[in-house]
């Protein structure tokens, strides 16, 4: 129990840290809202496209997914998501369990840009601590929705410039790697986004860390055909 209440008070830290979103503002900086003009590019047909696409799907995370319904790429039925959340949060809040009333055909999971950051006072090997976490939610959701298809998504890049103000991002590739090893032990779908980044520096917001919405729709047009594949079969 202890060790619970220090994870959520360390947890709260890392989010007000991160400049993430816990009470419907922008999943960027604390200090700014999102300008105007990063929704408004978004063509209406391109939302309607993939709210339908996807219609059947739920992603879960943290504060960079909760920024698929923020930017109203996807409808909040299709994400479950917040700031600072951690596998550890997301299995002690129950997040299994709201994934199960909504009961997805196909579950996208992208956590671990906050465990990469776990203190000390948690756990000295972030990686294998947060990697234990996340084979046992796999494990709970594949219970939960034994007919569902799960596809792990990687801890996103983040800026040189972000990786100089936090040297601990330095650990996502080794991080992403891990978790590609697990997807293929749990037996589940694994997704590379990196072809999202190679000319990607503009899709940052001013943080480094967090995304405009056309990281989104670059997101989403890669992963579709998962979805169409699936609903094929």
């Amino acid at each position: 129990m202890f060790k619970k209440i220090i994870l959520s008070l360390v947890i709260g830290g890392t989010a007000l840290t991160l400049a993430a979103c816990g009470n419907g503002q922008a999943p960027q900086d604390v200090t700014s809202q999102p300008q105007a003009n990063e929704t408004a590019h978004l063509e209406k047909s391109d939302q309607t496209s993939y709210k339908t696409i996807f219609k059947n799907s739920v992603f879960l995370g943290d504060s960079i997914t909760e920024a698929l319904s923020y930017h109203d790429i996807l409808d909040e039925f299709n994400v479950v998501a917040g700031a600072g959340k951690t596998t550890e949060l997301s299995l002690m809040s129950g997040d299994v369990d709201k994934l199960a009333e909504r009961s997805p055909q196909h579950l996208f999971i992208m956590l671990g840009s906050d465990d990469i950051l776990l203190p000390p006072q948690i756990t000295d090997n972030p990686k294998e601590y947060s990697l234990n976490f996340y084979a046992e939610l796999i494990g709970s959701i594949k219970e939960k929705l034994p007919k569902a298809s799960i596809t792990v998504l990687p801890v996103t890049p983040v800026t040189p410039e972000a990786e100089q103000v936090e040297p601990r991002y330095k650990n996502i590739s080794d991080y992403n790697q891990g978790l590609q090893e697990l997807a293929a032990k749990q037996q589940v779908g694994f997704a590379d986004l990196s072809s999202i980044f190679v000319d990607g520096q503009h899709l940052y917001s001013s943080d480094g860390i967090h995304f405009k919405p056309e990281f989104y729709t670059r997101m989403l047009g890669l992963l579709k055909d998962r979805v169409k594949q699936h609903a094929a079969k």
